[in-house]
């Protein structure tokens, strides 16, 4: 029998320590060493190779309840803990892909629904809300850092993603919400253009081991550890 040829390219695994570890880069360079804008560049390649992993997750997930409120109640979580210590609104990522999952899959719905007004509807209630979440209601509370990270159209780079049929349409769709999200933010974050030709290599495989659930553990506690030493070196 012979041997089944693997994949080359990069795995869905790899891909999202890639995300991981730039992601910590970011962060250091964000709380802890400002003076090295490397740190932030290079941690532009994080939420695009996420945003591609939520997409993947929304489509081959064999549970959405949990999927979604696993990623929702972590977040809920992280901005209970920012608003303690920080008095901070700002809504961290997880709070974004969620809003993403939501979308997704109203999206889905509405496909799959026979009333086609009732299927418009409700995605355009949907994107409308997330639309008020992230544009309208930062305007609503003034003196407040009430915001929803990368905007709407963070929220909606997943959503692009998921939308594509294939991985020309997914890369070139993930490219425009880019731009998009660049054009918004602008400075550093034209940088995660670069991601694009690095997502291109992925090859649509997961990876050896189911790593996933990894990323809810790592993303609060690698927090903790980077405020702990920050507070620490304010002293």
């Amino acid at each position: 029998m012979p041997a089944v040829k693997e994949r080359t390219g990069l795995t869905g695994n790899q891909l999202k320590l890639i995300a991981m570890v730039t992601m910590t880069l970011d962060h250091v360079g964000l709380m802890l060493l400002p003076q090295y804008p490397i740190l932030r560049i290079l941690g532009r390649l994080a939420f695009p190779i996420y945003a591609y992993m939520i997409a993947e997750g929304c489509t081959y997930t064999h549970n959405k309840r949990n999927y979604l409120l696993r990623m929702l109640t972590l977040g809920l979580l992280c901005q209970v803990a920012y608003f303690g210590a920080m008095g901070s609104l700002y809504q961290c990522i997880l709070i974004t892909f969620s809003l993403s999952a939501a979308l997704i899959w109203t999206l889905e719905w509405g496909e799959a629904q026979e009333n086609r007004v009732m299927g418009i509807l409700g995605v355009t209630g949907a994107f409308l809300g997330a639309w008020f979440l992230c544009c309208t209601l930062p305007r609503l509370l003034p003196g407040t850092d009430y915001g929803i990270d990368y905007g709407f159209f963070g929220v909606c780079l997943p959503v692009l993603i998921w939308i594509g049929r294939n991985r020309g349409e997914k890369l070139a769709l993930l490219t425009l919400g880019l731009v998009l999200v660049a054009a918004e933010f602008a400075g550093n974050q034209w940088y995660a253009l670069l991601t694009v030709p690095l997502l291109a290599l992925y090859n649509g495989e997961r990876g050896k081991y189911a790593i996933g659930r990894l990323f809810y553990i790592y993303y609060p506690v690698h927090l903790v550890v980077i405020y702990g030493i920050g507070m620490l070196l304010s002293r």
